[in-house]
């Protein structure tokens, strides 16, 4: 079994494998091309974008600068909006549902070393897939970490670090990540405005 194959099937694999190390630069070279982009450039920015993910929808956007590890492996729904500097470390799959909107300083890491120091120091490392589902808000310098669901319809409070899954309809925080609450019709009613 090849390095690759390893990493996409969350077996401890060697990240510094030649194939590995050039599909990563390519990666890294079209998020330094997106990167240097003018804003008005739009144009141009969903062109690298649709040839750097995976699977992209019609409508996104993803503002400068982004960076991730190999793009094959990140997939979005349809209006999806990642803040600046989002960060996704994709040697296993990263999804996301429809209507996600990530905040500024966020990243989303598959990636994971052993605990022992012998096979972390001989270059190994894992790599576990995270899924967000629809409706999802991202709250800013929120870290998501290796293995993690994010269900549908959830709220993550800026600077939480979630470790373990976050189930649908949720308002949840913290470093560990938790749910604090339901997401009722309540939270509706909060924003209307009177005429």
């Amino acid at each position: 079994m090849i390095e690759k194959e390893k990493m996409l099937t969350q077996k401890l694999y060697y990240a510094n494998d030649e194939e590995l190390i050039l599909e990563r630069n390519k990666a890294k070279n079209l998020c330094f091309e997106y990167n240097m982009l003018r804003p008005s450039e739009e144009h141009k920015q969903r062109k690298i974008m649709r040839e750097l993910l995976g699977e992209t929808k019609d409508t996104f956007s993803i503002l400068a600068p982004f960076w991730c590890d190999y793009g094959y492996n990140i997939e979005i729904g349809e209006n999806f909006f990642a803040n600046h500097n989002t960060v996704i470390l994709d040697g296993g799959k990263v999804f996301f549902g429809d209507n996600v909107f990530i905040a500024p300083n966020c990243g989303f890491y598959t990636a994971g070393h052993p605990i022992d120091s012998e096979r972390r120091n001989e270059g190994l490392e894992y790599a576990y897939p995270i899924k967000v589902g629809n409706n999802v808000w991202i709250g800013a310098g929120v870290q998501v970490m290796p293995g993690v669901s994010i269900g549908n319809n959830v709220v993550i409070g800026g600077g939480s670090v979630v470790v373990r899954d976050i189930a649908d309809n949720s308002v949840a925080v913290g470093n560990p990540c938790r749910v604090i609450r339901a997401i009722t019709e309540k939270d509706k009613r909060d924003y209307l405005m009177d005429e």
